[in-house]
């Protein structure tokens, strides 16, 4: 589980406080980042995320990992996938890496020391997508 502190950021404090950015606020940005590139059949959790999924609780920050580092590196982000039989994997992690170093910047402005791609699996093509296509 990612540890709670501020992350700090030039101008989170201003006249009315302070702007804390939770590291799960991150998980999820870069989760959903990741499932909508092209060729992502899914990302991977830990057995605690699927049974919980199972039970009705949607995970957005399934299968991504956290490391806020120090205030002089910046945060690095893991996260593992599994890819549609058929893609080019070099392309989709790329793609993967461009899409949350967009979101995140875009969203919190937080500097990015690394983001790790991790392929887990390759989703083979069930009767029914075959089928659909």
């Amino acid at each position: 589980m990612s540890e709670y502190r501020a992350i700090d950021l030039e101008n989170t404090k201003n006249e009315l406080g302070t702007i804390e950015i939770a590291p799960e606020v991150i998980e999820v940005i870069a989760g959903l980042a990741a499932s909508e590139v092209e060729g992502v059949h899914s990302l991977r959790g830990s057995f605690a995320t699927d049974v919980a999924e199972r039970f009705g609780r949607k995970n957005h920050g399934k299968g991504v990992k956290v490391d806020l580092g120090s205030e002089e590196s910046g945060t690095t982000i893991d996260i593992s996938v599994t890819l549609r039989y058929g893609v080019s994997i070099p392309e989709v992690a790329k793609n993967i890496q461009e899409n949350i170093h967009q979101a995140i910047q875009t969203m919190t402005a937080i500097p990015l020391e690394a983001i790790n791609v991790h392929i887990v699996g390759v989703q083979l093509n069930t009767t029914e997508e075959s089928e659909q296509s």
